[in-house]
């Protein structure tokens, strides 16, 4: 499992109402709804993080 990191972030409070509601819809925390966004994203744009090989 990947550690996660903290940071704060702005946003318009009229996005985070329509990410709230959308999270809401999806059973998802507003944070999870961020992260599975930002993850869709990159898979778009085909920049998605590789998982590291485990060593054996």
């Amino acid at each position: 499992m990947s550690k996660k990191k903290a940071f704060a972030l702005r946003i318009d409070e009229q996005m985070l109402k329509a990410i709230e509601k959308w999270a809401s819809d999806e059973f998802r925390s507003t944070n999870g709804q961020i992260e599975w966004m930002l993850m869709q994203s990159l898979k778009d744009a085909k920049r998605d993080p590789k998982p590291k090989k485990e060593e054996s």
